[in-house]
């Protein structure tokens, strides 16, 4: 063997990147409109869209408009929405969370009775419909954990009625998916589902939302329920905890600083993993691409992959129709 063979790499990698099809026909991880879910805001008036100013190109929706973009969602090729409720009245329980006329359950029943063959996820919490904005009923200054499952109890439960598929607890109470299993069970409603936040930190990317939801706490913060981001093996055994009360899929929420999390959740669990691109990741994303600093579409397309690949088998994200859209093209 000559000495110019000797120096020749006997191992090429390259081969495996060297076209367009053999890059497709080797792929590690596969991103489709199928994984994702869409996430909606729902208000209680009818009327024209709000654009949300911190999240371009997402908008408060009339019932009427929900059930648009939930076909929408559908003609794309994605299978599920998820619903926020963004009601008019607030109280110190929350208690119009839970009322039979509030914005989410009658989205359900439209976007159920016009497309009934998406699925409908609804989040469960209180945080929109109290006065003080926090996830839970307070007393003396803090929030009452066990006071709190009864309210979330009669929020799930007024979903359930209305036709959702999944319900998605998102306050990190304790015990709250085995309470709301338990109350739904009870209910007749055993086919109704529990998408659970199993591992949700109190973390700086909700911003957009709270704007969005109006739902910023009048005073204090979410640390005592929502999780410290340096804890890792906590978010394991709640993930573990919610899958032993009933839950029938978790969710790890913010998805991009959490890749980690979501590598050791999806390890240590048998159930369906969901990540959530939250509000502060898309703002992220679309001022960068709106300055000119990168490309939208390649770094959402990027950013949904590298999430699945940490572990997830379903992502909720604000991109979710253009990236379906974009995933079509390179599909042809």
């Amino acid at each position: 063997m000559s000495k110019l063979d000797m120096n020749q790499p006997a191992i090429r990698p390259r081969r495996l990147r060297a076209g367009t099809s053999i890059r497709a026909l080797v792929r590690e991880t596969r991103l489709a409109p199928g994984q994702l879910i869409l996430p909606l805001f729902v208000k209680q008036d009818s009327g024209e869209p709000e654009p949300i100013d911190s999240m371009p190109g997402v908008f408060r929706w009339s019932v009427a408009d929900a059930v648009e973009q939930a076909e929408r969602a559908l003609a794309c090729g994605i299978p599920g929405i998820l619903l926020f409720g963004l009601g008019r009245e607030r109280d110190e329980e929350g208690s119009p969370a839970w009322h039979p006329d509030g914005p989410t359950p009658r989205a359900v029943q439209a976007i159920k009775q016009a497309v009934p063959e998406i699925c409908v996820f609804t989040d469960v919490c209180l945080c929109g419909s109290t006065a003080h904005g926090h996830c839970g009923v307070v007393r003396d200054g803090a929030i009452d954990n066990d006071a709190t499952l009864q309210g979330l109890a009669r929020v799930a439960l007024c979903h359930a009625r209305a036709g959702a598929d999944f319900v998605a607890p998102s306050g990190m109470m304790d015990g709250r998916v085995a309470h709301l299993r338990t109350a739904l069970d009870r209910a007749g409603c055993k086919g109704t589902g529990i998408l659970s936040y199993a591992v949700k930190y109190a973390s700086a990317f909700y911003g957009p939302f709270r704007e969005a939801a109006a739902s910023a706490p009048a005073f204090g913060d979410r640390k005592t329920h929502q999780m410290d981001a340096a804890n890792a093996r906590e978010a394991v055994r709640e993930s573990q905890l919610d899958q032993r009360e009933g839950a029938d899929m978790l969710m790890v929420k913010p998805a991009l600083p959490c890749l980690d999390i979501l590598r050791r959740v999806r390890k240590k669990v048998e159930l369906p993993v969901v990540a959530y691109s939250v509000s502060g990741e898309y703002a992220m994303l679309k001022a960068a691409a709106a300055a000119g600093w990168l490309d939208e579409r390649a770094a959402v397309l990027e950013s949904l992959t590298a999430i699945r690949r940490a572990g997830a088998d379903a992502i909720v994200t604000y991109h979710a129709l253009a990236a379906a859209q974009w995933l079509k093209q390179e599909a042809k």
